[in-house]
């Protein structure tokens, strides 16, 4: 039951690590090569695998919806700075466009679930528009949904459009437990809370790791860098809920 994680930027990563280690996330591996050179074969064994991983969000936000740590899924928040209106917008031209990297890997692994996430511009949405024609090429449903952190009483509105592709008559490996029920090991999974509970349950060993606007502790730029390219776990959460009560297991 390990998780992979494909996180570049070396600070972020050892973020991770450390996330790991509080086991704020579900345990695994941090890979920081270039996803170019992952091949298909590294990430046999991994029940999850999140790439462009950040700090965890998508670890988080599963967990918060109540999905076990050791049913397989894969995550990717492709960077955004190709698509947003505050960088140069030069999508398929930048460097950072990752889709067709992160496409190869989903089209030679076939995960039965991939959720992922895009900034909701205008370029977004085409970008969207693209992969999903990408992922029903072979054989997935996709959906998807813009959403705003302020809907669950976020500090801020950051609107984004999560997306799911689902392969078509493929299941995750076991049943998952309904969210706030308990799992077959009787563990008692997590109910989807409010941003300002949420923060309040977080003020603990972790609460620095999390901070709730990123601008109410004095924090240096690459911990800035790490929250601003961050998911809104509880929204993400939100997402994957709405997900599994379309499911039939």
């Amino acid at each position: 039951m390990t998780a992979y994680y494909y996180e570049i930027d070396h600070y972020v990563a050892q973020w991770l690590r450390n996330l790991i280690a509080a086991g704020a996330i579900a345990s695994g591996d941090v890979d920081e090569r270039s996803i170019v050179d992952v091949r298909a074969d590294d990430l046999g064994g991994y029940t999850q695998c999140h790439f462009f991983a950040g700090i965890g969000g998508w670890s988080r936000a599963l967990r918060l919806a109540g999905w076990s740590d050791d049913c397989s899924v894969w995550t990717g928040s492709c960077p955004c700075q190709p698509l947003s209106s505050l960088g140069l917008r030069k999508g398929h031209a930048d460097q950072r466009h990752l889709w067709p990297a992160f496409h190869a890997l989903i089209s030679e692994c076939r995960p039965s679930i991939v959720f992922g996430e895009q900034v909701a511009s205008a370029d977004g949405r085409e970008w969207l528009a693209g992969i999903r024609a990408d992922l029903e090429a072979f054989g997935y449903a996709c959906g998807a949904a813009d959403l705003c952190a302020a809907g669950i009483g976020a500090p801020h509105i950051r609107n984004r459009l999560f997306w799911v592709a689902d392969a078509a008559g493929s299941r995750p490996i076991r049943s998952l437990p309904k969210a706030g029920v308990s799992n077959e090991k009787g563990c008692a999974e997590n109910d989807i809370r409010p941003f300002a509970e949420a923060r309040r349950l977080l003020e603990t060993d972790c609460a620095d790791l999390l901070p709730g606007d990123g601008l109410s502790r004095a924090m240096e730029s690459r911990a800035i860098k790490g929250f601003g390219n961050a998911i809104v776990p509880q929204i993400a959460a939100e997402f994957i809920a709405a997900y599994r009560e379309c499911q039939p297991w």
